[in-house]
């Protein structure tokens, strides 16, 4: 069997990982001629790393990672409505992890090239259209130096291009357009001394008007990874450009937050210390009522796009990858496919429901509006039963059963747990 991948991001490299150690001939094309270490920091769960882990790539995710060990929801003065154990600190086995999305991208792909050959990532070629015959999918791909075009035939084609997915817009012309949340984010990574323990996760204020999230992504915990969401329009509406590599300009962000103070780090100070900041608006797709169709399919934000705000779209990519190869060493390319689907797409569909509800942003919400300006202990504030209900909001969209995760068997074709 030979599976055409095309997306040499953070869920195509783990795809050809897994089809590799699942016995799976693959082979990668990326429209991008020479992929660089860019973006900012992501989020990895621990069912994530567990999934990486068992690919042999642990070590290189403690590298370059941060172990995160708490995650604190704060008011915009920084006093503390709650605090959430993380990773290990929450009884899984795994880690979570804080990283680069660029450095991790570079390590999967150096792990593809060294475990299925140099030649198993074809950089340069643009996705354009699929033919589907009797034993197999073609792809038509063109060369974006020459402008030459490329056909590739395989057993089956899997779509992981991203947002702007070229495969997703093949497979559904009808499938809608990017929803815009009308919240508009600022990102960027800023030197700057380790705040709290290094290994904290810091939710600041509310996206129903400023918020700002700040977590270490370098294990000397003094790269700063930060995020700035303003609302700035109503939900539902068509999306402005929506292009992760936009340039930002300090001077809008630091008009919505530069008199913020919080005990830990200046707000001004990390947003102006960035050595470049990217604009993106928070979008997501309405759920697709199929994912692909015959011997082709997608996975990660091509086929479930949603909002940045559980810490899942790396995370769901990585288990869609490994999904994906266990059916299709079991079932072939087809059948495969089609359980693929069956299994990842009603798993997916409700956390894209989910992370537009953001439960945790209604109680942070009620905090601001409670206590203005600011509060001494959070008991002055919310009942016992509201907090419940937040860290369940919480737990609902990021978090898996510590039990199930810890004992359940390996995805591993062929090996036990590891």
């Amino acid at each position: 069997m030979r599976v055409l991948v095309i997306g040499g991001g953070v869920g195509g490299l783990t795809a050809a990982l897994s089809l590799h150690a699942a016995g799976i001939g693959c082979v990668v094309a990326e429209s991008v001629p020479e992929p660089r270490p860019l973006g900012v920091g992501i989020n990895l769960q621990p069912h994530a790393v567990r999934e990486l882990t068992e690919l042999g790539l642990g070590e290189e995710l403690a590298a370059i990672g941060v172990p995160t060990a708490r995650q604190i929801y704060a008011d915009r003065f920084g006093n503390v409505i709650l605090s959430l154990p993380r990773g290990r600190a929450a009884g899984y086995r795994w880690p979570q992890y804080s990283v680069h999305r660029g450095e991790l991208q570079m390590s999967l792909l150096a792990a593809v090239r060294e475990r299925l050959g140099e030649r198993a990532v074809m950089t340069g070629l643009a996705f354009e259209d699929l033919a589907e015959g009797p034993d197999g999918v073609t792809a038509s791909l063109r060369d974006v130096r020459t402008g030459e075009p490329v056909r590739i035939t395989a057993d089956a084609l899997v779509g992981a291009d991203g947002l702007h997915s070229a495969v997703r817009a093949r497979l559904h012309p009808s499938g809608g357009p990017l929803l815009w949340s009308g919240i508009r984010m600022w990102r960027g990574i800023t030197r700057s001394r380790p705040f709290l323990d290094g290994a904290t996760m810091l939710i600041a204020g509310s996206n129903r008007s400023c918020k700002f999230v700040a977590y270490p992504v370098s294990p000397d915990r003094t790269r700063i990874n930060w995020v700035a969401e303003v609302k700035v329009a109503g939900g539902g509406e068509a999306a402005p450009v929506a292009d992760w590599t936009r340039r930002g300009r300090p001077e809008d962000v630091l008009a919505h937050f530069a008199d913020w103070k919080l005990p830990w780090f200046d707000v001004p100070g990390l947003l102006s210390g960035a050595g470049r900041i990217l604009e993106y608006p928070m979008v997501d797709r309405e759920p697709l009522p199929s994912w692909g169709r015959g011997r082709a399919t997608l996975l990660g934000d091509a086929a479930h796009p949603m909002y940045p705000v559980g810490s899942n779209g790396g995370s769901q990519a990585v288990l869609d990858a490994r999904i994906l190869a266990r059916h299709l060493a079991v079932l072939g390319p087809a059948a495969g496919l089609a359980a693929y689907e069956e299994e990842r797409r009603p798993a997916t569909t409700p956390l894209v429901l989910a992370n537009r509800e953001m439960p945790m942003e209604r109680t942070i919400a009620t905090v601001a509006e409670r206590a203005p300006y600011g509060f001494g202990d959070v008991s002055e504030v919310l009942t016992p039963a509201e907090l419940a209900e937040m860290a369940e909001g919480q737990r609902r969209m990021t978090d898996m059963d510590v039990a199930f995760l810890n004992e359940r068997p390996s995805w591993s074709v062929g090996n036990p747990a590891t």
